[in-house]
């Protein structure tokens, strides 16, 4: 019995290879997506036997057998492949289609929707290299993309004429009505001859997962507005193309996601586009319409935690509560969303072009908001909460949004975490009454001169953004400390003590436990090796997370073509920024400011506070005048480690 292709690739999608092979097979994760075990086909002791869950496959090393998910059940279970196929279908929750003509019949008309598809996607590339294609060209190159891009997206150009495509198209055997089929021409109602869809776009030739053509997207290059058409469309769905599926560029995106580039969910095709250009490979995007559940499903088999950025007005907020709502039913331990928000009349295209835009986008993505905390802010935005009342109605709907989420456990730390924001966002609002109250009679007692006062108190929200962005820029550059040292391995023993006083988040620090930990044993410190022992070791995720192009196009010496001398010296920079930090902070400690005749606490004397002075002061003299105003800048939000 044959069974249709597209209900094969469907198993595949919707049942996880690793869980499938882990019921026979210990597996032990080394990635995103990546598992090892000992091989079921020999008595080996040392595993390499490898599953790859994202491109659905298994191989051993040991005896060179390979396969997919039906060829498992075969091989191991002594399944035939219909018995396979039933199985699966089962833990997938479909239905075997029965085999008939019918089926077989749309089975191969799919193929040869496929080719078609395929022919209009090369012949739409040809016309943009053609003098035809010459305004195309110039719109693409005023927006920035270069010939390696272009190339790479397969973009083409849509001529505007009714005949050409399907002249073409009889050439090499395709028929109007195939092209009808395929989106590609439209019948009028009224009979009239039928009319390319794409008529003077850029074409965008849209993939599914496996990177076959199975759409387009074409963007309008003339006035839109004045003759009435779409900017953009997309093509009509088909028996190949689902809209409510299907993401733009998964097909790239999915291999760099389990790499572990950060899985980015945005707009539209030139979002994509310039993202992928600008070092963000992992990008996809829906298809004219919001994100929706089968798209998140999709999303989630390629990462745990994928990041709408979303454009900031009114538009990108509804969106990214559409896609939060939808998101819940399906929630399932370490899956979910997160959402970052672009300024205003921004989109991730434009951003990145501009000057300093990739690290400003770095800086959005570090602080992208959390689903739990997206929802909570959403729905507490505005409201008054100084009753009981108004607070249990806050609770109240709240509970209600997260009533449809399937998964007890998550669903229970929902309700635990809404209610300890609730809790902490009424003590701050009691608490900023409180100091509201005392500075109102303060001023009344001084006779209302507010000057006398200093500045206002900022509010919680700007407290908190300060705190956010002092987070994200002392991890960057422990990020940026531990990049030098992969990629530069002979470095680690040389700033070996700095190092184990340097304080790291809790996921770096196993990282730089593992670096050090390899150049005490003396091993050989070529950095090649030194990655596979670090993702055999288990600390691929923090490997991963500092080894990215945010961190390189911050500190590009930490590259590993960087010179030694640049990374040696970046590595020193950065140490002596730190140490000013940490002096300064004991100044404040001590309640002293750097550089007053503040009197000293009782139990430091006057000289510890010239050594301290002296400290200072050689810290600052090793420092040049910009890098040393980031170590004050960062020492003023905080950081004492």
């Amino acid at each position: 019995m044959a069974f249709p292709q597209s209900f094969l690739d469907e198993i595949r999608a919707r049942v996880s290879l690793s869980q499938l092979v882990g019921r026979r097979v210990q597996l032990k994760q080394k990635g995103r997506g990546d598992w090892w075990g000992n091989s079921p086909f020999t008595n080996e002791k040392t595993p390499s036997f490898h599953v790859v869950d994202d491109k659905g496959f298994y191989h051993c090393f040991s005896t060179g057998e390979h396969g997919d998910h039906f060829s498992w059940l075969m091989q191991v279970e002594g399944q035939s492949f219909p018995e396979a196929v039933e199985i699966l279908a089962g833990l997938a929750g479909l239905e075997v289609p029965k085999s008939s003509p019918e089926e077989r019949q749309r089975e191969e008309r799919r193929k040869d929707l496929g080719e078609v598809i395929a022919f209009a996607r090369d012949w739409y590339t040809h016309q943009l290299e053609s003098p035809a294609g010459k305004d195309a060209r110039a719109y693409l190159d005023g927006r920035g993309l270069e010939a390696m891009t272009i190339d790479a997206f397969q973009l083409g150009f849509a001529r505007d004429d009714k005949d050409s495509l399907a002249t073409a198209a009889k050439d090499q055997g395709i028929e109007m009505a195939q092209l009808l089929e395929a989106g590609l021409y439209r019948a009028p109602d009224d009979g009239r001859a039928p009319y390319p869809l794409f008529r003077n776009r850029i074409m965008f030739p849209i993939n599914d997962r496996r990177g076959r053509p199975i759409a387009f997207g074409g963007r309008f290059m003339g006035d839109a507005k004045a003759v009435g058409v779409g900017k953009y469309i997309n093509s009509p769905e088909t028996p190949l193309f689902d809209k409510s599926r299907t993401l733009y560029n998964l097909d790239r995106a999915r291999e760099p996601a389990r790499q572990g580039e950060q899985l980015l969910v945005v707009e539209g095709y030139m979002d994509v586009i310039g993202l992928w250009q600008a070092g963000f490979p992992a990008s996809v995007a829906p298809l004219g319409t919001a994100v929706t559940e089968l798209q998140i499903a999709e999303l989630w088999r390629h990462a745990d935690e994928p990041i709408l950025c979303l454009d900031g007005d009114v538009a990108g907020q509804k969106a990214a509560i559409r896609a939060a709502e939808r998101a819940l039913s399906g929630l399932e331990p370490g899956k979910s969303l997160s959402f970052a928000f672009l300024p205003e009349g921004e989109d991730p295209d434009s951003l990145v072009s501009a000057h300093d835009g990739i690290r400003v986008m770095n800086d959005i993505l570090a602080g992208a908001h959390p689903l739990a905390q997206f929802l909570f802010e959403t729905e507490s935005d505005g409201m008054r909460l100084d009753t009981p009342e108004r607070r249990a109605r806050l609770e109240a709907d709240l509970f209600q949004m997260v009533a449809g989420i399937q998964n007890e456990l998550v669903r229970k730390e929902y309700q635990r975490t809404f209610r300890d924001m609730l809790f902490n966002l009424h003590r701050k609002h009691s608490q900023t009454r409180v100091k509201q109250a005392r500075r109102q009679a303060i001023r009344e007692w001084r006779g209302n001169r507010d000057n006398s006062l200093g500045p206002k108190a900022e509010s919680p929200f700007g407290k908190r953004l300060m705190e956010d962005a002092a987070r994200r820029l002392v991890r960057r550059r422990q990020e940026i400390v531990l990049a030098t040292l992969v990629n530069h391995p002979e470095l680690i023993s040389e700033f070996d003590e700095v190092l184990d006083v340097f304080a790291f988040d809790a996921d770096l620090d196993k990282l730089r436990a593992e670096l050090q930990k390899h150049a005490v044993l003396g091993n050989t410190l070529d950095p090649e090796a030194l990655t596979h022992h670090l993702i055999a070791s288990g600390v691929q995720a923090s490997l991963s997370a500092v080894t990215v192009p945010g961190v390189y196009s911050l500190a590009p010496q930490a590259k590993p073509t960087a010179p030694i001398s640049e990374a040696r010296e970046l590595l020193a920079h950065i140490l002596l920024i730190r140490q000013q930090g940490a002096l300064l902070g004991e100044y404040r400690t001590a309640g002293r400011d750097p550089g007053t005749q503040n009197t000293d606490p009782e139990n430091w004397g006057p000289g510890d506070w010239e050594k301290r002075d002296a400290r200072l002061a050689a810290l600052r003299r090793s420092v040049d005048d910009g890098e040393g105003q980031l170590g004050q800048d960062l020492s003023d939000y905080g950081e004492k480690s």
